[in-house]
């Protein structure tokens, strides 16, 4: 049986592939935006009538690195849906992460992993909804991420936050192996449309 760090290289490889062959797919993908929300959020008659009655969401991103999926575009979209935006901190090791208000333009420093963070003075909030890159994923839920646990972490301490995928279409597989403590994606968001693996 393949082992997960040989999973994780194929899977670099492909989606290395994928971002190159597709430039556009970031574009693309921030163009289901609404079909994201109305999925999770819209209740029967959409987001765009919970927005009209006041309501706002706070959806957490992450900054691209390397091949990632890049949802810079995803969020000046979602800021135009009433979404206020954080990106995720590692404050301490083996901790689940912590979230900071963040808007594009907004100055980053390194956090202890090394990603782009929202300064200490940024506020910490409670996303709604927490957006993550992948290495691959399948259709019930299942992800390959870069091993680190940060995610599991994270949604073990926030059972309630929807939980979604940003990847190609190309990044998906058949089944990945699934150990207990990995939680599962209530969908994938792609450049081809917003797919549900389970319920929120």
């Amino acid at each position: 049986m393949i082992s997960k760090s040989e999973l994780r290289a194929e899977a670099r490889a492909r989606r290395k592939r994928l971002a190159q062959a597709s430039p556009d797919a970031a574009n693309r993908l921030a163009s289901h935006a609404d079909a994201l929300l109305d999925a999770l959020f819209g209740r029967e008659a959409g987001w765009a009538q919970e927005v009209a009655r006041g309501r706002r969401l706070t959806v957490a991103l992450y900054r691209a690195r390397g091949a990632e999926i890049d949802p810079a575009i995803l969020a000046r979209v979602l800021m135009e849906r009433s979404c206020d935006l954080c990106l995720p901190v590692v404050e301490v090791a083996d901790a689940p992460l912590v979230f900071r208000a963040w808007a594009p333009g907004q100055a980053l420093i390194p956090d202890l992993a090394g990603s782009p963070a929202p300064l200490a003075a940024a506020t910490v909030v409670g996303p709604d909804l927490i957006l993550c890159p992948l290495l691959a994923f399948d259709l019930q839920g299942g992800r390959l991420g870069q091993g680190g646990g940060y995610y599991d972490r994270t949604l073990a301490a926030r059972p309630g936050v929807a939980f979604v995928g940003l990847a190609y279409a190309g990044q998906e597989a058949d089944r990945l192996p699934m150990e207990p403590h990995d939680i599962p994606l209530h969908g994938v968001l792609t450049e081809v449309g917003y797919t549900a693996c389970r319920k929120v």
